[in-house]
């Protein structure tokens, strides 16, 4: 797994300015997203400090740092994180793991982890639960989302860019189960089809809450 997380950062890096070129205004196509994203700033309140987990070029931190909440960035690739930083200087970035991440425990108000944990194996995602519970405070809201079913989709070349990377489709009920055992109660799920302009996958969403 260590060397899967190896090859995952490196494709990240290699990608980063064509992520950031041709994804930066992807919200503005996503109405659901936006919605699920306004909800867990209104539960998070003002002045929340809210982590984006797997942030890529922080163009999700960005939108959440414009609603009024301190926007907190981690992406395990440092390629993403120097875009990151460039582009969006009023959020803070860090370089860090899922399953190690750079934060003390509580110190997050909210917490997205949009399309991250994909870039681990289902076998992992019950330590990463553990782990996004360790930094969020009691009863603090998560937003969740992955691509649904069983497969692992592997990319050697990424928009023109040589790369060695896997994409791990997930059940629903793998999900919901890891949140579950590390201790936090999943309020709200949703399943959408994928808009024209994304990649063909079916996706879920989950709200969930730090039950600790």
């Amino acid at each position: 797994m260590v060397d899967e997380r190896s090859r995952t950062r490196r494709s990240y890096d290699t990608v980063a300015e064509e992520y950031r070129s041709r994804l930066a205004d992807e919200l503005a196509g996503k109405p659901l997203d936006r919605a699920l994203l306004a909800a867990l700033v209104e539960e998070a309140g003002a002045g929340a400090t809210v982590a984006d987990l797997g942030c890529g070029p922080g163009h999700v931190t960005a939108w959440l740092a414009g609603r009024g909440v301190r926007a907190v960035g981690i992406d395990l690739s440092p390629g993403m994180v120097a875009v990151a930083r460039r582009s969006c200087p009023q959020a803070e970035f860090r370089e860090g793991d899922l399953l190690r991440l750079p934060a003390t425990a509580g110190e997050f108000d909210a917490a997205v982890a949009l399309y991250s944990l994909i870039h681990l194996s289902p076998g992992e995602l019950p330590a990463a639960g553990v782990e996004l519970r360790r930094v969020l405070r009691p009863g603090a809201p998560l937003l969740v989302a992955v691509h649904l079913g069983g497969e692992v989709r592997h990319l050697d070349e990424w928009w023109g860019h040589p790369v060695d990377v896997d994409f791990h489709f997930f059940a629903a009920e793998t999900v919901v189960a890891a949140l579950a055992g590390a201790g936090f109660a999943v309020e709200a799920r949703l399943e959408r089809v994928s808009y024209p302009q994304e990649v063909e996958t079916r996706r879920l969403y989950l709200l969930a809450r730090n039950a600790g």
